[in-house]
């Protein structure tokens, strides 16, 4: 039993070392990224180096360290992860525009490749705001209204495939809403706005139901303040996602008033 106990202690460290070590590699990477472009393209907003390392603390924080350690008898702790893995690290990495960076980063063939692939069907299927919406929800529904929050922590191999669905399913739901990467296929702005106020009303409605309906083997009080944390820390992050949804509608409004008012003046003298 001690000899049990003492190999998942290492096992558990040398994943925790690991985590370490791809989240210095995913920062120093994306920095010489800035410091190589930057010679050669226009200078890379210092925000979204902040974004980028906070968003990937974020993340890692949901796999690694004592909030990490307490999710796993905890469900109100697993919530909070839930929050950063599958919502606010997400929407942080969005805002950071790592694809941008990447492709005007590697070499030429390499980035008509990745373009290539961006551009491909599958790809613009898959960051509908439609599609996006129901894998980020209905993924979420299905984990929590199903035996599948009990089967992923008698699993490792599960609880790996959960967590790596959650934060795919957030991080392609956000890059559905809000655009910040360059992209070749556009939905309008009305669509994204309904969709997201839909994914929103199933993502508090799911709260409500943990709330009176807790997971197999959570206590009612852990699942109602895992409830609660959903619910209100859900809505906080996707208050964030419409305010800059929004901005961007009306600051392309507003482009695009000026550019009218500029033709009409011109015509007007011409």
């Amino acid at each position: 039993m001690r000899r049990s106990i003492m190999h998942n202690h290492e096992g558990v460290s040398i994943l925790n070392s690991l985590v370490y070590v791809w989240l210095l590699l995913f920062i120093i990477s994306y920095i010489v990224f800035v410091f190589m472009t930057n010679k050669t393209h226009k200078k890379w907003p210092i925000a979204r180096i902040v974004f980028w390392i906070m968003g990937t603390i974020s993340v890692s924080l949901s796999i690694i360290g004592p909030i990490a350690e307490k999710a796993h008898v905890s469900f109100a702790a697993h919530m909070i992860t839930h929050l950063l893995l599958g919502m606010f690290g997400p929407l942080l990495i969005v805002l950071s525009a790592p694809m941008t960076l990447l492709l005007r980063s590697v070499p030429v063939v390499w980035g008509r490749f990745l373009s290539k692939v961006l551009k491909s069907g599958y790809v613009q299927w898959i960051t509908h705001p439609i599609i996006a919406s129901i894998l980020n929800a209905g993924g979420l529904w299905i984990l929590y209204s199903t035996d599948l929050y009990t089967a992923m922590h008698s699993s490792s191999l599960l609880h790996i495939l959960v967590h790596v669905h959650v934060f795919l399913a957030g991080y392609v739901f956000t890059l559905s809403m809000i655009y910040i990467e360059v992209t070749s296929h556009r939905t309008s702005f009305q669509l994204r706005a309904i969709v997201l106020i839909i994914a929103m009303a199933a993502h508090s409605i799911l709260s409500k139901w943990i709330y009176a309906n807790p997971p197999v083997g959570v206590e009612t009080a852990d699942a109602q303040l895992g409830g609660m944390l959903m619910y209100y820390g859900g809505d906080a992050i996707d208050l964030m996602i419409v305010i800059i949804l929004c901005s961007q509608y009306f600051r392309g409004k507003n482009r695009a008033t000026k550019g009218r008012a500029f033709t009409a003046v011109k015509t007007s003298e011409g």
